[in-house]
């Protein structure tokens, strides 16, 4: 198993974000980032990205790009990460792909044809693992796997796999994510797709993505880091992938998740450390300190009231809700905070 730097790995218990007195890319070897939110939006890159990432790999951070999305090849990623300022090979971009070809590979003999409900992504990781696509349900498939196919994904590729599924053939995902970023907004993802299957069918598909085992054994073979630092925009992926793989996160609040999700988190879903974005990773993470009945961060102390979060003080925003998960985290225990929380999510402008 992977270690943690910060020595909370998996966060099971994790009541506040953690600080550290180094510079996050120089406390992990190597940073596991998500793509979709973190690094991209769109097909145009989060601001500061390109930047804080050439300054974190010059500095000796091995970088790798982790994605639950299955449409596109490693190539292909990499090519468009390149085009955006951030020299990558194939090498260093790791998909739900990948994962899941690996995961058929272990259960279906070798050559045997796979039934693809998606894009090149997949095609390619199947024949990487020796499998054959095919894209009929009457090509005698030993599994269906199904992925992100983008949004001219044909009606007729779901009718495919339920016939395939019908006739007992297993089913796997690349992975559930129900949304996906997109430059107008969040657009439906491979999970909603998984669910028009799981409907009319009522089986239930072996998953490989994040934030499953089998996404996080493939990201490690791959890489052979040793002091990961998964690096995400979303809760119920990267964080809980974080978790499950007992390795420490940074959430970066440039994609789906927002202040008040931050807050509610279950403890599978807080991250180690929080930050407004990729700059996160060149810098120490600033202490979250017991002060009376509260917590204090930078100018900000936060407490929970009798039905919700209280903030005095003033400074950097990102201190502020800081401070906050503590209160926020501390108050729900082992569940979900449910205190009021926009007022004080206000005052920092998140």
């Amino acid at each position: 198993m992977s270690q943690s730097a910060s020595g909370a790995a998996g966060g099971g218990s994790r009541v506040r974000p953690e600080g550290s007195a180094r510079a996050l890319s120089e406390a992990y070897d190597t940073a596991l980032l998500d793509l979709d939110g973190v690094v991209y939006a769109g097909g145009h890159a989060i601001e500061h990205a390109v930047d804080a990432l050439a300054v974190a790999r010059d500095g000796g951070m091995g970088l790798a790009y982790v994605t639950n999305n299955a449409l596109r090849t490693p190539d292909a990623v990499a090519e468009h990460l390149t085009e955006l300022g951030i020299p990558t090979g194939a090498g260093d971009v790791i998909t739900s792909a990948q994962a899941v070809a690996r995961l058929i590979s272990e259960q279906v003999p070798g050559g045997a044809r796979v039934l693809v409900i998606g894009g090149e992504g997949l095609k390619v990781a199947l024949r990487e693992r020796g499998l054959v696509p095919v894209d009929s349900a009457d090509d005698d498939p030993a599994a269906v796997v199904q992925g992100f196919g983008g949004p001219d994904m044909a009606w007729g590729r779901f009718a495919e796999a339920c016939y395939a599924i019908a006739r007992g053939v297993p089913w796997f995902a690349s992975n559930t994510d129900l949304t996906i970023p997109s430059g107008r907004g969040i657009a439906p993802g491979n999970g909603a797709a998984v669910e028009v299957v799981r409907i009319a069918t009522g089986a239930e598909p072996q998953v490989a993505g994040k934030p499953l085992p089998p996404m996080h054994r493939e990201t490690i073979l791959r890489t052979g880091a040793k002091t990961p630092l998964v690096v995400g925009d979303r809760l119920d992926t990267d964080i809980e992938g974080a978790f499950n793989g007992e390795v420490d996160s940074l959430l970066v609040l440039t994609g789906v998740t927002d202040g008040a999700q931050l807050l509610a988190a279950p403890p599978q879903h807080r991250p180690t450390y929080v930050d407004l974005d990729l700059r996160g990773l060149l810098t120490g993470q600033p202490e979250v300190a017991e002060e009376g009945t509260g917590f204090r961060c930078g100018g900000w102390t936060a407490s929970a009231g009798a039905a919700e979060l209280e903030l005095e003080g003033d400074g950097e925003s990102i201190d502020g809700l800081r401070a906050l998960c503590a209160a926020a985290w501390t108050a729900a225990g082992d569940g979900e905070c449910e205190l009021d929380s926009d007022k004080v999510l206000a005052r920092l402008g998140l």
